[in-house]
């Protein structure tokens, strides 16, 4: 075998496994994410809500959660995903069932406790907003795996940022995950799941 087969062998060979690895990474994290009934999801945290109080991981467990991270500035993508979260959050309640609806900030530089207070409940009154300190919003958003980004500068900046809604169990594990814009009979779907495990 000559030097340009060996070449070409060991190209396919590492070909081969990164779409092994990228095919792992879709199965893992399209069946439920990181660490599904391996306990709470992400890492400890300890924030404030929308009225000042401290929050922690701890929070989030007792009741199946809805947790969607986003900015108040955000023109179109979170008032959408919040608006859509509580009227499922509404349905479900009528109907006996409890979710808990969790809009956690990418953008604490901007979104203190009471702007974020007057921003979730201009949309629904069960909704928990979590802010803190940048250094602590960000280590949060690194254990659940979210991606932000501040793009532009002054005070008119935008933040990117990944736009999954996270569904976590009682227990506080991840259960699945909505898309943005998911068709809302699939997502009521996953919920009615999600409220009945």
């Amino acid at each position: 075998m000559n030097s340009v087969s060996i070449l070409r062998v060991g190209l396919w060979a590492l070909v081969a496994l990164l779409v092994g690895a990228v095919v792992a990474l879709v199965f893992l994290y399209g069946q439920g994410g990181r660490n599904t009934a391996e306990g709470p999801f992400g890492t400890p945290f300890a924030l404030v809500d929308q009225n000042g109080a401290a929050i922690t991981e701890a929070d989030l467990t007792g009741k199946p959660s809805a947790v969607f991270f986003g900015f108040t500035h955000c023109p179109e993508v979170c008032p959408t995903t919040l608006y859509e979260l509580a009227g499922y959050q509404r349905q479900l309640k009528q109907e006996g069932k409890d979710l808990r609806v969790v809009f956690v900030t990418v953008d604490p530089e901007r979104d203190t406790p009471e702007i974020l207070k007057d921003y979730v409940e201009a949309i629904g009154a069960d909704i928990t907003a979590i802010t803190g300190a940048p250094d602590k919003i960000a280590a949060m958003l690194r254990g659940w795996g979210v991606y932000s980004a501040k793009v532009g500068e002054g005070p008119d900046y935008s933040m990117d940022h990944t736009a999954t809604t996270f569904l976590l169990d009682a227990d506080g594990a991840l259960a699945g995950t909505l898309a943005y814009g998911e068709k809302s009979d699939t997502a009521r779907a996953k919920l009615d799941r999600l409220v009945g495990l």
